[in-house]
């Protein structure tokens, strides 16, 4: 019998060090922009100019992402283990959930992105505490609504997809794969 390989994903280096790179010229060339002194537009450098404000909030929400984006580059942890002992999840919780307490594993589509969906025994799930959250838009876990005991891990900014996620769970416990 030949023995499986454990797949471990990790955040994907280019994603994440291009969504920085994004960000961080969206303010450079904004701040290019209003100091080129050819904009009409431009706010003046007053807390009452509601566009100095939206712009700031704005800039502060692209330094947001190049943080997020240098940091994630900078992790090299794995984020999701898929083994002979079950589903280690990371993304902050650092959970793992064992073969026998997982009740079915599927992959659902969201428009174009496959995404891994976990069914998880409820006391073994509560046990996890993986603190899932509806408004965290940032956070590559999430509960299925009107499913109490399940979680999507969603594969934005891996460096595996979740196909391959799924082909890992099939290779430990074809039984537990659902469509």
């Amino acid at each position: 019998m030949v023995a499986q390989q454990a797949l471990q994903v990790r955040y994907g280096t280019l994603h994440n060090l291009g969504m920085a790179a994004v960000a961080l010229l969206m303010i450079g060339s904004a701040i290019a922009h209003f100091t080129s002194g050819n904009s009409d537009n431009a706010p003046t450098l007053s807390l009452k100019d509601p566009r100095f404000v939206m712009f700031s909030l704005l800039a502060l929400i692209m330094a947001y992402y190049i943080f997020v984006g240098v940091s994630r580059y900078l992790d090299r942890t794995p984020q999701v283990v898929i083994d002979h002992e079950g589903i280690a999840l990371g993304f902050g919780r650092n959970a793992r959930i064992a073969w026998g307490d997982i009740e079915w594993v599927r992959i659902r589509r969201l428009g174009m992105r496959a995404q891994l969906q976990i069914g998880v025994e409820p006391q073994a799930f509560l046990a996890a505490d993986l603190r899932l959250s509806q408004f965290n838009v940032d956070d590559s876990l999430r509960p299925i609504r009107g499913v109490p005991a399940a979680v999507v891990v969603r594969d934005n900014g891996l460096d595996s997809n979740a196909t391959a996620m799924l082909d890992a769970v099939k290779a430990f416990r074809p039984n537990l794969v659902r469509s």
